[in-house]
């Protein structure tokens, strides 16, 4: 690890998704994962990466192994995390303390007992033996020449319990050398209006530079997260995404998106905060996770407009219904076309897909009318911008793009002996002039009617070679009747290099989904620049 550049050290943006972030349920990182987060936190500009306990699990060992010979870090500082001595023994001769040092990390952070009823009934030993632990634990790392930060745990339940141990557990960890002694809100239990009012009452009774740590358990860890900073706190705690044990931690993006533009306080190195949305969606991909579509700031709806009232005002000034320009942290803003839609969301969404509009007051009130009229039924389009768009071609050429003309299709589904199924569609259909007939085998009704229309068309139009299902949802229709409810569908398609979303409404599951496709394949031609022939 090289040492090219550091942010300014007087506030602190200290990210551990590599070890708290990874206590989340269904997270489970490689070390090869591990590096590749650490990667794209360092590119995204955060001061220090904790890393994980080394000597605590092998994986974590590898990790900080790795990282030495791997790793070129511009802007952060690698943390590892551990635990202050065992009661009783003698920092220097402390096993888990050694490793820490072997580790090569520059910085350690230490958990320490801070809530009196936790050193006597977890750690089985007196108070006054714990603040003998947290000194000679960080002067025995401080003479190793490292950097320690002490994560006093539990500690606002403790200052409420015991205010002075707690008091005392943070000026033993500053007079003995500690950078930075951060106060964490383990249980997640406490609100923003308390956090201020006892980090506040910490700096000014202990002098020590104080830091945050706020689990999400009441959904205010990034509020708790702020209002420290309100009181004087220099050092944030976060995770991306808010990935953590129970139901999370201060989510990074926001608290950082809140520092930069809220609090006007330079936290990134300059320009970063435009790669904010691609950082938090690329390391939800390598955790494995779908990203949020309405976390703050990051989301793929945290910009998406629905309500007509709100288009209109956007036509006007974006900034009316929106808290800042979403090119801000890399996000974009979108307009979604719903029954709610009026002629500005109409108008606004035929321009993001360059159709203008906004000169033909008519057919903007022939889209609207249509889109109410087709969403009366069941469709939605604010997650079928395909087939919203061909709605709207309609509307402007007067007629629908048509590359064949369906004469029928239907499907077969057989049930063999041992449980083995079998499904056959038959596709019966013109195009340019000629009749084709076609067959096709799949793993359902829908994959087989995927096969046979492909197999139809292919050969008249080639671009189809290169479409592909990527996903498929179906949902009944509320207010509907059972197994006679009316079927939407969605579908999501690619041609390799773009995707798209089409639906399809009808009585069961096959209708719709036959609907879906040939909107799918209709878009996709359009887009590879063929005209419609029939």
């Amino acid at each position: 690890m090289t040492e090219v550049s550091r942010t300014d050290d007087s506030f602190h943006v200290f990210d551990t998704t590599l070890r708290d972030g990874a206590q989340r349920e269904g997270i489970n990182l490689t070390v090869a994962d591990k590096l590749a987060i650490a990667r794209h936190l360092d590119e995204f500009g955060v001061g220090f990466i904790e890393g994980g306990w080394p000597g605590a699990n092998p994986r974590d060992t590898e990790f900080f192994a790795r990282a030495a010979a791997e790793l070129e870090l511009e802007h952060a500082r690698l943390v590892a995390f551990g635990a202050t001595r065992r009661a009783g023994g003698r920092a220097a001769e402390d096993p888990q303390l050694a490793a820490l040092v072997a580790s090569g990390a520059p910085v350690v952070t230490l958990v320490a007992k801070s809530h009196d009823r936790h050193v006597e009934l977890a750690l089985r030993t007196t108070l006054d033996e714990n603040l003998e632990m947290v000194r000679d634990s960080v002067e025995f790392l401080r003479s190793r020449d490292r950097r320690v930060f002490i994560d006093c745990e539990h500690f606002f339940d403790g200052y409420r319990a015991n205010r002075e141990y707690a008091l005392s557990v943070v000026r033993t960890a500053h007079e003995a050398g500690a950078d930075v002694v951060v106060l964490c809100d383990t249980n997640g239990g406490m609100l923003p209006a308390g956090v201020r009012e006892i980090v506040a009452d910490v700096i000014a009774r202990t002098g020590a530079r104080i830091g945050i740590h706020a689990q999400d358990d009441t959904g205010c860890a990034v509020a708790n997260t702020l209002a420290a900073v309100d009181a004087g706190a220099t050092h944030v705690q976060c995770t991306a995404n808010g990935y953590g044990e129970r139901v999370g931690n201060a989510n990074l993006f926001p608290v950082v998106g809140a520092l930069e533009i809220k609090y006007d306080r330079r936290v990134l190195p300059e320009g970063r905060l435009a790669d904010m949305t691609r950082i938090s969606h690329a390391i939800a991909e390598l955790v494995n996770l779908t990203p949020s579509t309405h976390q703050p700031y990051v989301g793929y709806s945290a910009f998406a407009h629905k309500a007509g009232l709100h288009a209109s005002a956007i036509k006007v000034d974006p900034d009316l219904y929106q808290h800042i320009d979403p090119a801000r942290v890399g996000n974009t803003m979108r307009m979604l076309v719903s029954d709610m839609a009026g002629r500005a969301s109409v108008e606004l969404k035929g321009k993001e897909l360059g159709y203008d509009l906004s000169t033909d007051r008519d057919l903007a009130g022939r889209v609207v009318a249509k889109v109410k009229e087709q969403e009366n039924l069941g469709y939605t389009y604010e997650s079928a911008d395909a087939s919203f768009e061909l709605l709207l071609r309609d509307e402007v050429r007067g007629s629908r793009d048509r590359f064949y003309t369906l004469e029928s299709w239907r499907t077969i589904s057989e049930q063999g002996p041992n449980g083995v199924s079998g499904n056959e569609a038959t596709v019966k259909l013109w195009a340019k002039g000629e009749r084709r007939t076609a067959v096709g085998e799949g793993n359902g009704p829908v994959n087989a009617l995927d096969q046979a229309l492909r197999t139809a068309l292919e050969g008249i139009y080639p671009p189809l070679a290169t479409f592909e299902l990527v996903d498929y949802k179906v949902r009944i229709l509320e207010g509907q009747h059972g197994t006679g409810s009316k079927t939407r569908v969605l579908i999501e398609s690619t041609d390799g290099t773009s995707t798209w979303s089409t639906v399809g409404v009808a009585d069961n599951v096959v209708a719709a989904s036959w609907l879906a496709l040939e909107d799918a394949y209709t878009y996709g031609l359009v887009r590879a620049g063929l005209e419609p022939t029939e």
